[in-house]
């Protein structure tokens, strides 16, 4: 085989079976808790080289040795990658849980208490130092059914949204 083969072998591959590098995040306001619920699409495949990364380990998502080391490790690293500020305010994100879905996870946390949004920065770092091409798309809705949306990526990490 000559050796020029197989990296473009690996690149048709990985156009056809993975073609982009996203992550998908839901801001949602919820008057009655007072709190941001957020729903965060990954990637689990490009999560595991990102999470290998931080924590110089190997990371097997789909099946973890330890899943209560895995659920402590998803915890910081996604509070370390995301940074949510309303009106000024820096909040605290909490991780809920997570569920596999095919080939990506969705991930979901919570907020500490905040007011009604009239301004939402959001920083999100998902990936941006493991994957190269890496967008984060962002949707933030605040109590309507129309998020107002932001694509971050690197060198355009952190965006605001104002209502």
């Amino acid at each position: 085989m000559q050796p020029l083969l197989l990296p473009s072998i690996l690149s048709v591959w990985m156009t056809i079976f993975h073609p982009f590098f996203l992550s998908l995040t839901e801001i949602r306001y919820n008057k009655d808790s007072q709190k941001l619920e957020i729903s965060q699409k990954i990637f689990w495949d490009d999560l595991e080289i990102g999470m290998g990364n931080y924590t110089g380990e190997n990371v097997n998502f789909l099946n973890p040795k330890d899943p209560a080391k895995l659920k402590s490790q998803l915890q910081e690293y996604l509070q370390l990658h995301n940074q949510v500020v309303v009106n000024g305010k820096n909040l605290t994100l909490r991780l809920l849980g997570y569920e596999v879905e095919d080939d990506a996870a969705w991930f979901f946390l919570e907020s500490s208490s905040s007011e009604v949004p009239k301004s939402v920065e959001v920083k999100n770092t998902v990936l941006l130092k493991d994957i190269e091409g890496q967008r984060n798309i962002v949707h933030v809705y605040n109590q309507t059914n129309s998020p107002r949306s932001l694509l971050l990526g690197k060198g355009e990490e952190s965006g605001t949204i104002e209502f």
